[in-house]
């Protein structure tokens, strides 16, 4: 039976909510009525079963109804039906010629980054998105938050003119144990990117929004070490710069003092210093820790621990793999997709170097102090001290 576009549905078969959930009602008489639970997920991220969702929520909210036909059956005692629709085809009106809304997604704390980037690659404006509200929703409230958030988002895109950037589906970090890290690890298995990103491409689609999937393959690292201390921004919105840039086909030379840093023989035999007395430390904790998942956490800190050891020893120790920097921070990158291994390794070796030797932790929140190493190369200050700097002033923020 087929609904109808000039009212709200058909008055036998429609789809409605209830109580955050999908329901099929079904007319058994006169203004009665019986509300099948819909139990429909999507199989993939080109599931059609998406778009239908989509251009459900919408209908609803803008009072726009369309057409679509439910078919009924029943099999061995339970009720199965069908969906047919009109998929729509949108021209793409908002593309990557005009610059990027990049989008980082974040597990701790659990957010959106946003960043706005021009089609010179220069950061315009950036905000973030909390998404804690979600956790602990059912699947199908989730979805009735992420539906509107897609919205947001493509809407926002339209109105700066400029296409959607994302990570690619495909590539996009798993990341489910959360290394040994309970509240990390609930996090993870609470909210799904990628689903999120599912139904924010296709909103897109639907709205003529381009949309560029990037490998996002050290987007983080050169976000955090380039950008955030350059711009004086948090690392999770530089990572979305980085994201909105390599969108737009840039590639990321590693700045000057960086590159010197690493070849600083000095400098690296104090970071490797720093990682051999964190192991002699992190075993200690193993042995005297009795909860298994702390435990569990702090193996993984010294796993981490170790291969940073080992990357820096092989480093001091050849001292002729040189950091391969692109073409230049505004140099186009003529293959669009096609990472340099070379350059990505550099990026790494770069975070095991300064990141823990300086601050004292992984993944410190404030990177202000690194602005000293970046513009005028002082790590030679460090490197005397034989101490982590202390990591001190604040980040401002700024909205779209």
């Amino acid at each position: 039976m087929t609904s109808s576009e000039k009212e709200k549905g058909n008055p036998l078969l429609r789809f409605m909510e209830l109580d955050g959930k999908l329901h099929l009602r079904i007319t058994t008489g006169n203004r009665e009525f019986i509300y099948a639970k819909v139990l429909r997920e999507p199989s993939n991220s080109k599931d059609k079963w998406i778009t239908f969702m989509l251009m459900l929520l919408e209908s609803w909210q803008t009072k726009n109804y369309f057409a679509y036909t439910v078919e009924l059956k029943l099999r061995n005692g339970e009720v199965y039906g069908s969906v047919s629709f009109e998929l729509p085809t949108p021209k793409v009106k908002y593309t990557k010629e005009n610059g990027v809304i990049a989008i980082d997604t974040n597990a701790s704390p659990i957010h959106l980054a946003i960043a706005e980037v021009s089609k010179t690659g220069e950061l315009l404006s950036y905000q973030t998105i909390s998404l804690h509200h979600l956790l602990g929703l059912s699947q199908n409230s989730k979805d009735h938050h992420e539906w509107p958030l897609a919205h947001q988002i493509a809407d926002l895109a339209i109105q700066k003119n400029k296409a959607i950037a994302i990570e690619n589906l495909k590539k996009l970090r798993k990341g489910m144990r959360g290394d040994g890290k309970a509240e990390l690890r609930k996090r993870l298995h609470q909210w799904n990117a990628k689903k999120f990103l599912q139904k924010l491409k296709r909103v897109a689609m639907l709205k003529g929004v381009e949309v560029v999937e990037v490998n996002p393959a050290y987007t983080s690292a050169i976000g955090m070490l380039k950008y955030a201390p350059q711009l004086n921004i948090d690392k999770d919105i530089a990572g979305a710069y980085v994201i909105g840039r390599r969108a737009l086909g840039f590639k990321e030379d590693m700045p000057e003092n960086y590159e010197k840093l690493l070849k600083d023989k000095a400098y690296l035999e104090f970071a490797l210093k720093r990682y051999e007395e964190r192991e002699k430390e992190l075993r200690e904790l193993i042995e005297k820790e009795t909860n298994e998942y702390k435990r569990n956490a702090l193996r993984s800190e010294l796993r981490n621990a170790e291969y940073a050891r080992k990357l820096l020893a092989h480093l001091i120790q050849s001292l002729q793999s040189e950091p391969s920097s692109c073409e230049g921070a505004n140099g186009r990158n003529p293959e669009q997709g096609r990472s340099n291994l070379v350059s990505f390794v550099a990026w790494q070796v770069l975070r095991v170097a300064l990141l823990f030797p300086i601050f004292g932790k992984v993944l410190p929140r404030d990177l202000s102090p690194l602005k000293p190493v970046l513009v005028e190369g002082v790590w030679d200050r460090v490197r005397s001290r034989l101490v982590p700097l202390e990591a001190g002033g604040t980040v401002p923020t700024r909205d779209f």
